[in-house]
């Protein structure tokens, strides 16, 4: 049977944040890009079997309160379930995002190598661009070997603010 997935938008420092939760918990979570937006939906339909729509969630104030304090430095860590649709191995990859430690970042090798698959790293790469839950399955914090900010669907930008975010103390909020 399926099951069914219900929307809202939140609004971050980053722009407007599309989320989606089933009853069991979120299962997306992305910037409001069209474009990727409208791809991560068409894998969740297929996936569970039902097309979103806008409602209301219990998961949905949860989320609002912890990104808020995420985004003000009070806390560093999500609380709430989450209901991740993928193959298993991006299942894995993902699940090895969550064991990256707030304020670290790690390379796409360097994953792939904790994963046990050192020449995945392009499957890996790929697994981290089809996470559909931004910021709380924190793909943010894999980068480019050579240290070079690459690979995220939220845009390079929101990419290098969520790292800083979790680096340093006092920042500036983007223009």
């Amino acid at each position: 049977m399926p099951r069914q997935i219900v929307t809202t938008i939140i609004t971050t420092p980053l722009g407007q944040l599309v989320a989606g939760a089933t009853s069991r918990g979120i299962c997306l979570l992305e910037f409001a890009i069209a474009t990727r937006l409208q791809q991560q939906v068409k894998i969740l339909e297929k996936y569970f079997g039902t097309t979103p729509i806008a409602g209301k969630s219990p998961f949905f104030g949860v989320l609002r309160q912890e990104l808020k304090e995420y985004f003000s430095r009070k806390s560093q860590t999500f609380s709430l379930p989450l209901d991740i649709c993928g193959t298993t191995f991006q299942q894995k990859v993902w699940t090895s995002l969550l064991a990256i430690p707030y304020g670290a970042t790690t390379s796409y090798s360097e994953q792939a190598l904790s994963l046990g698959t050192p020449k995945a790293v392009r499957a890996v790469a790929y697994a981290n661009r089809n996470n559909k839950i931004a910021i709380l399955i924190p793909c943010h914090r894999v980068i480019g070997k050579d240290g070079a900010m690459t690979g995220y669907g939220g845009e390079i930008w929101r990419k290098e603010y969520l790292i800083s975010l979790e680096q340093t103390r006092n920042m500036e909020m983007p223009a």
